[in-house]
């Protein structure tokens, strides 16, 4: 696998200042011959499809066993149980709650696939525990949350991974270097495009109707949220409720926003409207089905510099799939056919009328790997493989994984930003100084 990239290594939030290292980091330190003991906080579809077969694939030759299973609903505790007994051949103790858990220290790292909401606190439990993480994208919904999180990775000195997995996609790669070489040109333009037509959705019709407040601690879910009665909707089927998630910025966008910050090295846009609804499902749900975001991105020191980036989605009709389009004025780097082009460019003749010489890109392959599919299902492929394992690495290695905390909370910003533009209908901006989504002039909370 390629070398992942220096400038992850620089991205820290600059208004936040380097934060020393506790020496708590130092007091877990994983020896080279020892075995890596790994929990599972959350036992989700995605951790159960997409995190145990590469983990599974690659334990035994890097000294990793998964030895608990963290899960509030007793049901899920035993299902995962038995699961993981059956795929990996080892005992799997379970624990009610993430208290347990760290209290019986009987785990160096951890799987956090909880609700979208909870990821920020459940990564600051487990690294003030001392332990690692691999935690699943959002990496927060609130900038509280964004906050608070990073303050605490960068404390704890804990390798932690974003489950951002076209950071360790090879394609992705080649995009970087072809863009931060200045070939392609100043980016213009970047479309970005999640389309699934699945009624299904992030519903659990099943589940919902046999779950019973007795089975959980309600009051432990919600953490920092607001009060709120038990409603095994929101528990279940929490990505269709705000603020329990935001829904397709959270859960999609969040993806292909990471792209931009990655390959510019922009912390954040500049400021973001958005329009949407529900119109197509009316099952309930509060978060829309339907979305277009349009950031601005560029220098805060020069509004006379930039790009814009629009991001659409819809549940309703699948066409155009997921698609991640990069344009400047020579052409376009289209990351679904992993191809650099001159579509677009500027033309000879267009060119000539106004005194200009010609600009387009040459015709070429994106890199000489196998094209890898970006679409939205979240079945075990290559992406997650690599991102896994390099995760892996560097537990072992103690070297920067691929998708850092910065990376997260840089999603985050622009996730947060989207649903505060959706929400208010205020064209909605950042504050650096203070590190706050502003909606007009106030501060976008929930």
């Amino acid at each position: 696998m390629m070398e992942r990239r220096d400038f992850v290594k620089k991205s820290a939030i600059a208004s936040l200042g380097a934060l020393a290292f506790s020496p708590k980091s130092y007091s877990k330190i994983i020896g080279a011959n020892d075995r890596v003991r790994v929990g599972c906080v959350g036992y989700s579809d995605r951790f159960r499809a997409s995190h145990v077969p590469p983990f599974k694939a690659f334990m035994k030759e890097m000294n990793f066993e998964m030895v608990a299973v963290s899960d509030l609903w007793n049901r899920r505790r035993e299902e995962g149980k038995a699961f993981l007994e059956k795929e990996l051949g080892n005992s799997i103790t379970t624990y009610r709650n993430n208290d347990e858990l760290y209290a019986a220290k009987a785990v160096d790292a951890v799987f956090i696939s909880t609700a979208d909401f909870q990821h920020a606190i459940h990564t600051i439990e487990a690294v003030q525990a001392g332990c690692d993480t691999y935690t699943e994208k959002p990496l927060a919904e609130t900038m509280d949350d964004a906050r608070a999180v990073l303050k605490a990775v960068k404390s704890s000195g804990k390798i932690v991974q974003i489950g951002s997995q076209r950071r360790s996609g090879q394609n992705y790669f080649a995009a970087e270097d072809y863009i931060k070489s200045g070939k392609f040109g100043d980016i213009k333009m970047v479309e970005l495009m999640w389309n699934v037509n699945q009624p299904g959705r992030w519903r659990r019709p099943k589940l919902t109707s046999i779950l019973k407040e007795s089975d959980i601690d309600w009051k432990r879910f919600l953490i920092n949220r607001p009060a709120d009665t038990f409603d095994p909707r929101k528990y279940l089927e929490y990505r269709l409720f705000w603020p329990y998630s935001s829904g397709i910025p959270g859960q999609w966008m969040s993806h292909q926003i990471d792209t931009v910050h990655w390959f510019t090295g922009l912390e954040h846009p500049r400021s973001a409207v958005a329009n949407g609804g529900i119109y197509q499902w009316n099952d309930g749900r509060k978060n829309a089905d339907t979305m277009t975001v349009v950031f601005d991105y560029g220098p805060e020191n020069d509004k006379n510099k930039g790009f814009q980036v629009q991001f659409t989605s819809r549940f309703s009709n699948s066409a155009g799939g997921t698609k991640e389009i990069y344009y400047s004025n020579g052409g376009e780097l289209n990351l679904d056919t992993n191809k650099i082009s001159p579509r677009g460019g500027l033309t000879e003749r267009e060119a000539a009328e106004m005194g200009l010489k010609a600009n387009l890109l040459p015709e070429l392959s994106l890199s000489e790997v196998t094209k890898i599919e970006t679409n939205a299902n979240t079945g075990y492929d290559i992406l997650t493989s690599n991102h896994i394992r390099n995760w892996m690495e560097c537990v072992r290695s103690r070297k920067t994984p691929n998708a850092p905390i910065e990376a997260g909370y840089q999603h985050s910003i622009a996730c947060i930003m989207a649903n505060a533009a959706y929400r208010t209908g205020e064209r909605v901006t950042f504050d650096a100084k203070t590190q706050n989504v502003m909606a007009g002039s106030k501060i976008f909370k929930y």
